[in-house]
């Protein structure tokens, strides 16, 4: 792995957070994602689950991890169950985890080697009533594909039907909502690379540029940090492209009196960091786009002020409504009677602003996390504005990543990120 290593510590509270609410004599089981093909030979770039990377800090495919809290044996309270590696798959692949590496990451004493979990698991289960089965219940997932995870809950099913059956995801959503120290200074060393990446666009942006030239810029500063590159697929929209949210295409070229919309951020250690930023292809805000911008910015500080404790996340986005209708007034793109007639279930504002202002973020980009009850200190949420114009040939967005605090105002780890006017047309001017 690219990252520094992450201390097992981490690993073993998050495990005793998730099994102090598991039922009695219930056994919880994660597997890794599927190594996806494209065609031929070739495969998509592995990524983690992440609901077991949170639980053991393992990195590779192949690999199986089981709770059972109440197991007879205590060896078998915690069980990790990897990849045999053997001299083909060293000179090939690389060396994967061996027992005693296995047991450094994830602080679990009891490893087996993937080929020991049929007979395992079913001597287990003689002992349980329960299992855990680890659903995708992410309120924005569209998942078509069948996982690793729903091959195995298929199979669970019909080989043992008289077990009950209970989820995985309510608990996960609410402890992988509430971050550890140790998961905030990764998040921190994620917005530090994507800070680093920004810098340096300040002062390569100019007219006849390209848009993937920018994102060739970031991805070259992100991995020479070691990052595995962009958390997200990367949005940098230059003018009019600023008004499709989901703009990925990057194929255009920045014109001299246009805005450049980016969306843009690094990971770390499987990590996301999320921010947005606008700025003058040509290093100078017009009147125009700075009253927009401004404007944005007012509500962006607002909102993330409302980020406390106790906050409920549906109250929150109506009051940001209400900031972004008072912008939007401002600034002439509504009157009086848009906001007199409007429609309660699709306000005037949305007209210009359409999307939701914050998200969860941690180990997704949208991350587990509570949305139904109230906010608690230490959950990490994206507070992300907009304003969007096609009239005018422009797009504003302003995002920035907070830790929510016990007491005052909230953390934010993009706090060192230019954002200010002054300061943005400043570091375009060093070129």
């Amino acid at each position: 792995m690219r990252y520094a290593p992450i201390p097992n510590s981490l690993f073993i509270k998050n495990r005793k957070k998730f099994t102090a609410q598991m039922k009695p004599k219930s056994i919880a089981v994660f597997n890794s994602n599927d190594i996806y093909p494209i065609g031929a030979d070739s495969t998509l770039p592995f990524e983690q689950d992440r609901d077991l990377f949170y639980l053991s800090g393992a990195d590779q495919e192949e690999t199986i991890l089981l709770l059972f809290p109440d197991a007879l044996d205590p060896k078998h309270r915690e069980v990790l169950f990897v990849r045999e590696t053997n001299d083909h798959i060293a000179v090939w692949e690389g060396a994967k985890l061996s027992k005693e590496e296995a047991t450094q990451t994830s602080g679990i004493q009891t490893i087996y080697w993937l080929t020991e979990f049929k007979k395992v698991f079913f001597d287990l289960m003689t002992e349980a009533e329960v299992i855990y089965f680890n659903t995708n219940e992410h309120y924005r997932q569209a998942v078509e594909t069948q996982t690793r995870e729903d091959r195995f809950i298929e199979k669970c099913k019909k080989d043992f039907p008289a077990h009950q059956w209970a989820k995985s995801n309510p608990i996960l959503q609410e402890i992988r909502g509430i971050k550890e120290p140790e998961e905030l200074e990764l998040m921190q060393r994620a917005c530090n690379i994507t800070e680093k990446g920004f810098r340096r666009l300040l002062s390569f942006i100019r007219p006849g540029v390209w848009e993937h030239e920018i994102e060739a810029e970031l991805l070259h500063e992100f991995v020479r940090n070691r990052s595995k590159g962009f958390a997200y697929q990367p949005i940098i929209a230059a003018g009019n492209n600023a008004n499709v949210l989901h703009y990925v295409e990057n194929n255009q070229e920045c014109r001299d009196g246009d805005l450049i919309l980016m969306d843009v951020a690094a990971e770390y250690a499987n990590y996301s960091s999320d921010l947005t930023r606008t700025v003058p292809v040509n290093g100078r805000f017009t009147k125009r786009q700075r009253q927009v911008y401004e404007a944005v910015l007012r509500v962006k500080n607002e909102a993330t002020a409302m980020l406390v404790p106790g906050t409920l996340w549906a109250e929150y986005h109506k009051e940001c409504g209400k900031l972004m209708t008072s912008e939007l007034l401002g600034l002439g793109l509504l009157d009086k009677a848009d906001v007199q007639h409007q429609d309660p279930d699709w306000p005037a504002y949305k007209k210009y602003f359409m999307h939701g202002t914050s998200h969860h973020i941690g180990l997704n980009t949208h991350d587990y996390g509570a949305l139904k009850t109230p906010m608690k200190a230490n959950m990490v949420f994206t507070v992300e504005p907009g304003i969007y114009i096609p009239a005018e040939g422009m797009g504003v967005r302003l995002e920035d990543d907070v830790v929510i605090q016990e007491t005052g105002a909230p953390y934010n780890l993009m706090k060192n990120i230019p954002i200010e006017v002054d300061e943005i047309e400043g570091l375009m001017a060093q070129k």
